[in-house]
């Protein structure tokens, strides 16, 4: 497979790569024991930073994911917990998740992302809520390009606390993509680690098992600016992060100021308060119907 040029040609966003099985069994595999470790109740949080694939699906790879390791977390969650909610905050919507639970209600599936024509992967429209048994336990929050930190944190934080108030779930599994985050050469949005930081306190709120998992990122030294951070606010250790970038081997990296804060660019915002309260009230009203189911199932 790696001499034929169908699988390993340049364009194709999955290519063939040497020790690729040995590849998805530690991604899929630290996902897996993250997400044991929530299940001992000996932990409230716990992090993989290097999981959060969430474009595979079950018979193809897409969208630089060879394994949805989120899927399999779900699962063995599952079996402890029971319901589970999941959010996104990758710029892209995340499909491989939503298409594995649309017809169920045992998961729901909360996706924030930039949804415009030709942006990858074309999916996660407000219209897209489910089917079958899983109508109504998808939800999708489709952005346009450039929407900053203030509207973001807004729409978040409301969507999410009355998501989790009428589901209920009993777990939670957050992927935290920073490709979310301004000046990442694939995503459109305006966003700093403010953004991120204030979802991840948000969900924190909740005082629930969580499992907080990366994803997408292609500014390789604002990931990690932004991952550092999450953990630190995970951890409760935000206040002994420096401003300063401390000397190592990438230090150059992370030119030209050399700090730690990511500031907000210039792109222009096309998400007008018009549209997120159309988003708003549509989910409302969807998730007034997801109360009363589950009012009903739990009687």
């Amino acid at each position: 497979m790696l001499q034929n040029s169908k699988y390993s040609k340049k364009g194709y966003d999955c290519p063939v790569v040497k020790d690729i099985w040995q590849f998805i069994t530690y991604i899929s595999g630290a996902s897996l024991t993250a997400a044991k470790a929530l299940t001992t109740m000996q932990y409230r949080y716990s992090i993989n930073w290097c999981g959060g694939w969430h474009h595979a699906l079950r018979d193809s790879a897409q969208g630089f994911c060879y394994v949805n390791d989120i899927v399999l977390a779900i699962e063995m969650l599952r079996k402890t917990f029971g319901k589970v909610l999941y959010i996104d905050i990758d710029v892209h919507h995340g499909n491989g998740v939503e298409y594995a639970y649309m017809a169920t209600d045992k998961v729901l599936t909360l996706s924030f992302h930039q949804y415009e024509p030709g942006f990858y992967p074309t999916s996660g429209s407000l219209d897209d809520i489910g089917i079958d048994k899983g109508k109504y336990y998808t939800v999708n929050v489709p952005f346009k390009e450039g929407i900053n930190d203030d509207k973001y944190i807004t729409m978040f934080q409301k969507i999410s606390n009355m998501v989790n108030s009428s589901y209920n779930p009993k777990c939670i599994v957050v992927q935290c993509g920073a490709d979310s985050l301004v000046g990442d050469p694939i995503g459109g949005f305006n966003l700093t680690p403010k953004a991120l930081a204030e979802c991840v306190k948000n969900v924190m709120k909740w005082e629930k098992p969580t499992l907080f998992l990366g994803g997408g990122g292609y500014n390789e030294a604002n990931v990690a600016r932004c991952w550092t951070y999450l953990t630190a606010i995970i951890t409760g250790q935000d206040d002994l992060l420096s401003s300063d970038i401390p000397d190592n081997e990438y230090f150059s990296a992370y030119g030209p100021d050399f700090t730690f804060d990511i500031n907000p660019g210039n792109r222009k915002d096309f998400n007008s308060f018009n549209n997120l309260n159309h988003i708003f009230s549509v989910i409302a009203n969807n998730m007034k119907i997801v109360k009363e189911l589950v009012r009903k199932q739990e009687k």
